[in-house]
């Protein structure tokens, strides 16, 4: 072999490396959403937002959510397709906060940034980091305004309790002691749900996050005590069936229902008075600064970082109601509507 052709074939070398390796240099950066269900306006919101930054930002996006909100399972399935896939990043929303950490970890290990949406992870530092609402002053604000709205009666309220799932993920149950804190009611230990003993709890029941649910759940707590008075629920559609089911026993008018998402249909439910008040988060906003988290993750390794005095990003909640009352920070209906989702 001559030195020409010797030059010849490593030049024809250099040429298909130099190739493959523009060709490699322009693969878009993959991520993941794994949301709850794909059903909630919440998580149709969620999916939005991160869509559109995904597009914005060249960022290629798979989407996957459980079948109803407490299917670990599916999402468990959607984490490997999302590792094997090769992204850079996955956010979600996990069903199970807490079965789902050896999928994060194996994600972790596979140099993927995992970002929590909305709903912290247990324990909330598995994740690289959380994108959500303050979910436990969610919960407070309703509480406290409930607690104002009633006045004296708060006193010997009759309360309804719309939990989500009896896994107890750590949505469920910052949102849940959140109101009791609000209310006045000794929380006991913040991290249980039911371990509180105050006369006012009527019980607690699931609701899956649906309204289906919600009225199922509101329909067990009235066989229970017919005189409840106050309902706080996980979110609206879990308070639309609550109403449901309270009017389908004539007391549609005796009880005030409190709720947390600001979904367009939850604010117009408040407009309309079904929903005395609800607490108003922004899944549009989770999930696009979750897709600029991993681009800038993807180009230079750079991790979110929490807010200040936090250990999550907050990314926001104002309490919308046309009732306001003194001493809780509220916003108008139509605000809610100007920035609500769904």
């Amino acid at each position: 072999m001559n030195m020409k052709h010797v030059f010849r074939m490593s030049a024809a070398a250099s040429v298909l490396a130099l190739g493959a390796g523009l060709a490699q240099a322009q693969e878009p950066v993959k991520a993941c959403l794994i949301t709850k269900t794909d059903i909630n306006p919440f998580f149709v919101k969620m999916k939005e937002g991160a869509s559109a930054k995904a597009q914005e930002l060249g960022v290629e996006l798979m989407t996957f959510a459980g079948k109803i909100d407490g299917d670990h399972e599916t999402q468990q399935q959607a984490m490997e397709s999302c590792i094997a896939a090769g992204v850079k990043g996955i956010m979600i929303t996990a069903s199970d906060t807490k079965a789902i950490v050896d999928s994060v970890k194996q994600a972790q290990d596979n140099g993927v940034l995992v970002i929590a949406l909305d709903t912290p992870l247990d324990p909330i530092d598995a994740a690289d980091a959380t994108f959500a609402t303050d979910n436990y002053e969610a919960g407070r604000l309703i509480g406290a305004w409930a607690k104002g709205k009633m006045g004296d009666a708060a006193a010997d309220a009759k309360i309804a309790f719309l939990d989500l799932s009896e896994r107890g993920a750590s949505v469920d149950v910052l949102r849940d002691q959140g109101f009791m804190e609000g209310f006045g009611i000794d929380v006991k230990d913040k991290a249980q749900i039911g371990d509180e003993d105050d006369a006012r709890i009527v019980g607690h029941e699931v609701t899956s996050g649906n309204e289906e649910g919600g009225r199922q759940a509101m329909e067990a707590l009235m066989q229970k005590d017919p005189a409840i008075n106050l309902v706080y629920t996980i979110n609206e559609p879990a308070a639309a069936g609550a109403y449901e089911a309270l009017k389908s026993f004539g007391k549609e008018g005796d009880a005030l229902i409190v709720s947390i998402d600001g979904g367009c249909p939850g604010v117009q439910n408040v407009q309309e008075g079904i929903i005395g008040a609800t607490s108003q988060q922004y899944p549009l906003k989770m999930a696009s600064m979750g897709i600029e988290a991993i681009a800038a993750f993807a180009k230079d390794g750079t991790k979110p970082e929490a807010s200040e005095g936090l250990d999550f990003t907050n990314t926001g909640v104002n309490l919308v109601t046309d009732q306001p009352v003194d001493g809780v920070s509220s916003i108008s209906v139509q605000d809610g509507l100007d920035q609500c989702w769904g």
